[in-house]
């Protein structure tokens, strides 16, 4: 699914400040939604999701209630209510989902919070988040946030790749990353794309995805 970033509960709550403190939800309104979210009718789940945003505890309640979900549509609705979110400690919780067995739920995650790292302002610093997946003990875990660079929509993807071509040491890893800086690399990938070629040199896959991209970056 398609996901867009919308504007971010700070944002909201600016705007609602301008509007007035009528606005937030009373806590009689933020309990029948958290409850929603439990209902056994998808289309209350729904609307629960894309209500229970400016409420206390929504990030939790909401990624609690994701792991769980089989409907896509409250699921999509979650996901866009987690994006608005912007919060990190339910950023960090939804990341748990790229441990998930469910290959349609990963995917989604991978999306999203591609969608969230993508919106850090701190010129050149990795997103928490995504440091946090890429420094992960699991391989399979730091390919999922490669992956997630491969959703993203931000400036410094190409020297995220670059960091993890020259630092870790896991060959599908790398491999992974060699595939996204196919697509994205620039002259700044040369000299690394080089060193792996070095450091893997019996690994005929890294050699020919390290000369594709090399080949396509000298065709730019």
């Amino acid at each position: 699914m398609a996901l867009v970033r919308t504007k971010t509960a700070g944002e909201d709550a600016g705007r609602a400040g301008q509007a007035g403190a009528a606005a937030l939800p009373e806590a009689a309104d933020c309990v029948d939604l958290a409850d929603g979210l439990e209902s056994a009718e998808a289309s209350v789940r729904r609307h629960a999701a894309k209500e229970i945003l400016r409420c206390p505890n929504a990030g939790a309640a909401l990624v609690s209630r994701l792991k769980r979900e089989q409907d896509i549509a409250v699921r999509a609705a979650i996901l866009t209510t987690l994006i608005r979110l912007d919060d990190p400690a339910a950023t960090a919780e939804l990341a748990g989902c790229l441990r998930s067995e469910d290959v349609a739920l990963r995917n989604e995650a991978i999306e999203a919070l591609g969608v969230l790292a993508g919106t850090g302002d701190r010129a050149g610093a990795v997103p928490p988040v995504l440091a946090s997946l890429l420094a992960d003990a699991d391989p399979d875990v730091r390919i999922f946030a490669v992956n997630v660079m491969g959703s993203m929509a931000h400036p410094d993807v190409e020297r995220w790749l670059i960091q993890v071509i020259e630092s870790d040491a896991h060959l599908n890893v790398c491999a992974t990353a060699l595939d996204l800086l196919c697509e994205v690399g620039t002259e700044a990938s040369i000299d690394s794309l080089v060193r792996i070629k070095v450091r893997f040199a019996a690994e005929a896959f890294i050699q020919f995805a390290a000369d594709l991209a090399l080949k396509r970056i000298g065709e730019i």
